[in-house]
């Protein structure tokens, strides 16, 4: 016994319309493109002194960087030892426990670099640590 065809034709969706994913693809990507100026900060360059047992440290508060020409950066903003003071001050006001990490150029002077530890030991923080970039040739 042979069962009654429907003459309906249905027809199966054999495609994906990938027109609306494409369009929320490039959406984002738009997104992406604009909101990433924003984010990448603009950086001081400084070559840092390699060890090899570095570690990494947490909770800073203040970056400071010392360049090979003794100009100083607080939070990425050049200034003086005037600026460095007032930026400790600020944190330390924020929190009693403020840390800075100082990162020297490896050619800086090392009186330079004491002066700023003195600074900033002078000024209130007690924790801070000096950055440098880990040896990976090292064993």
């Amino acid at each position: 016994m042979a069962l009654p065809q429907d003459n309906h034709d249905e027809e199966l969706i054999a495609g994906i319309n990938v027109t609306p994913l494409v369009d929320v693809v490039l959406v984002l990507l738009i997104i992406f493109m604009v909101t990433a100026t924003y984010i990448v900060r603009e950086s001081i360059e400084v070559e840092l002194p390699r060890a090899a047992h570095g570690g990494e440290s947490v909770g800073v508060m203040l970056n400071i960087v010392l360049t090979k020409d003794a100009k100083v950066f607080v939070d990425g903003v050049e200034g003086d030892e005037a600026a460095l003071e007032r930026k400790v001050a600020e944190a330390l006001a924020k929190d009693k426990e403020a840390r800075a990490i100082i990162s020297a150029d490896k050619n800086a002077l090392h009186g330079s670099v004491v002066r700023v530890i003195d600074l900033i030991k002078g000024a209130g923080i007690a924790k801070f640590a000096i950055n440098i970039e880990k040896d990976v040739t090292a064993n």
